[in-house]
């Protein structure tokens, strides 16, 4: 979910003409759009307001050409009752959107205090964890991987992991291949450009990272919102432009959360739109949207 991004406004959406709505090839009513926000809510922490009617219209329409069904009534007791339904109604809300070095103050800041401490402390650094939490298409544990490949120039003998989540499995399918569109490295730094190279894959040219580097990433599909099955703490957490669809409560629980689950000292990176409200005990700001769990 690190992701979702929606362009209608509450205005245009409240006031939409008789005739637009008219045009729909699916009647679409308000309980069927507070039905299906609750569904989202519930099982995806996802806040949907009525700017965003228009857009679960549109993608789940989709679902119902599918699944040849005639009402959105039909589809909310689907999804309701089949939990295989739950993942695909959530994937089709879910939109992803992201690059390689979003926001690239994180991964200077990743690069030295994370990445050039571990590696000159040498045999002595221990283990090194990283979460990408709503990972998307891949490209933020990517961008992660290279950094530390280029620090470290060796993974031999080293203990360094990253665990890259999402709740949308297909998006997950396609961040684990490791492919992405021939002008993806546009804004990769020159220092890093190397670990790229050009492809083509069924006819298409595409970009691909190293192997090395895709060996030190593990997809696997996560609900922020359910329990985390975690034996051990990380040094660093990604959880960027994913907690501006959480109300303010589920915001706050999921920080908490984070928290707990950094190892002192550890980093917290969020979105460039996203922020703390007010103190938090474990976590300090030290940096734009980074923060610190407290020693």
């Amino acid at each position: 979910m690190s992701k979702n991004s929606y362009g209608a406004t509450s205005a245009l959406i409240q006031n939409e003409p008789t005739a637009a709505a008219s045009l729909r090839e699916f009647s679409f009513s308000d309980e069927d759009f507070k039905g299906l926000a609750k569904l989202a809510y519930e099982h995806a922490g996802i806040a949907l307001s009525d700017a965003k009617r228009n857009l679960v219209y549109s993608r789940l329409s989709r679902r119902l050409r599918v699944l040849q069904l005639q009402t959105f009534r039909e589809y909310r007791e689907l999804v309701a009752n089949d939990a295989r339904e739950i993942e695909n109604f959530i994937n089709s809300i879910s939109t992803n959107h992201t690059k390689l070095f979003r926001e690239d103050h994180h991964f200077d800041h990743l690069r030295t205090r994370v990445a050039a401490p571990f590696a000159q402390a040498g045999a002595r650094a221990g283990s090194l964890r990283i979460w990408s939490a709503g990972c998307s298409s891949g490209e933020e544990p990517y961008t992660i991987a290279v950094v530390l490949k280029r620090e470290l120039r060796s993974f031999q003998n080293r203990d360094v992991k990253i665990l890259a989540t999402d709740i949308d499995t297909e998006i997950l399918s396609k961040a684990a291949r490791g492919e992405f569109a021939p002008n993806a490295t546009a804004d990769v730094p020159h220092g890093y450009q190397s670990f790229f190279k050009s492809v083509v894959v069924n006819g298409q040219e595409k970009v691909t990272v190293d192997e090395d580097v895709r060996s030190l990433i593990t997809f696997r599909r996560l609900n922020l919102m359910e329990r985390w099955p975690f034996r051990g703490l990380f040094d660093a957490i990604f959880c960027r432009n994913v907690m501006i669809y959480f109300d303010g409560p589920t915001k706050a629980n999921l920080l908490e959360r984070f928290a707990n689950q950094l190892k002192p000292g550890g980093w917290l990176y969020i979105g460039h739109s996203e922020s703390l409200t007010g103190n938090h005990p474990q976590l300090k700001p030290v940096g734009r949207t980074i923060y610190r769990r407290a020693e």
